[in-house]
């Protein structure tokens, strides 16, 4: 399984000089099996660039969304094989008590927000609402979704293929209500889903400073990340969706402190082109993509 993070970003895109290294678009991930299944969570802006490296031979493509807050749905007009005949698209998302999957993101897909209706793509779309615990299968890649702990229906994914897992919480809010986190396992939000997975992506929005003025905003700050690793019994953890407000030279001095202490788990901090071959008790590292 072959994972590739396009867009690594919380809540808005951040393009500049400051954020060229963990960069400036929000959420996307690729997904890659060994059979040529092609899975990709969430479509932030990141998945602009994706699609235009998807080749003609892809006929299939599962998105598979963790919720509808905009900067994950904001490339969703923007991704190139929508607009190819012949192109089979299955969206995935959460259930809703009130509209199903197509209704919702209708909204988003037509006038005067975004100049191309849903119904007008070329290519064949499907939708499935997921329910709050659900599994499927892709090829050989085994999907698990679970409710998580942020504002909306959220999910969060995990993924395996044969032994090697993948565990995707790009919004998530485990220490939200625990006076000591963590705390059991059977109440904290998204332990399931994540515990020893060989990669973990979690939720690293926030600094313990800020984390103490935004509880209840659905994001994690990054010391809670690392305890939440450590209770999970994470191999490899890959911090995710990072504040627009979070520069390189800012994530590097907390990745740097993060490593003053040791750690159960190897840290490797998410940037934009970065792929990782997961395998059962993943030893390779991160290189950039191209």
């Amino acid at each position: 399984m072959k994972v590739t993070l396009w867009g690594t970003r919380g809540s808005l895109p951040t393009p500049g000089p400051e954020t060229t290294r963990y960069g400036g678009n929000t959420s996307c991930v690729e997904v890659l099996g060994r059979d040529g299944s092609l899975v990709i969570l969430d479509a932030g802006t990141g998945i602009r660039r994706l699609g235009d490296t998807i080749g003609p031979e892809v006929r299939r493509i599962d998105l598979l969304l963790t919720h509808l807050h905009f900067d994950h749905i904001a490339g969703l007009g923007f991704f190139a094989p929508l607009f190819r005949r012949g192109m089979e698209v299955h969206i995935w998302g959460p259930a809703s008590t009130t509209l199903d999957l197509r209704s919702r993101l209708t909204r988003y897909l037509s006038p005067p927000i975004f100049p191309v209706r849903l119904r007008d793509l070329p290519c064949q779309v499907e939708f499935h609402d997921v329910a709050s615990i659900e599994r499927l299968k892709i090829g050989q890649l085994e999907i698990r979704a679970a409710l998580v702990c942020h504002p909306g229906p959220t999910v969060g994914f995990r993924i395996s293929e044969g032994d090697a897992s993948l565990a995707y919480l790009p919004d998530h809010e485990p220490a939200l209500g625990a006076i000591d986190f963590p705390r059991n396992p059977e109440w904290t939000s998204g332990f399931d889903l994540a515990a020893d997975a060989d990669l973990l992506i979690h939720d690293a929005q926030f600094g313990r400073e800020e984390y103490a003025g935004r509880v209840g905003w659905g994001h994690s700050a990054i010391s809670d990340l690392l305890l939440f690793a450590t209770a999970t019994r994470a191999a490899r953890v890959v911090p995710f969706h990072y504040d627009p407000a979070h520069t390189d030279a800012y994530l590097d001095r907390r990745f740097d402190e993060a490593r003053r202490t040791p750690l159960p788990f190897e840290l490797v901090p998410g940037m934009e082109g970065a792929t990782f071959e997961v395998a059962a008790l993943a030893a390779t590292q991160a290189r950039p993509v191209g």
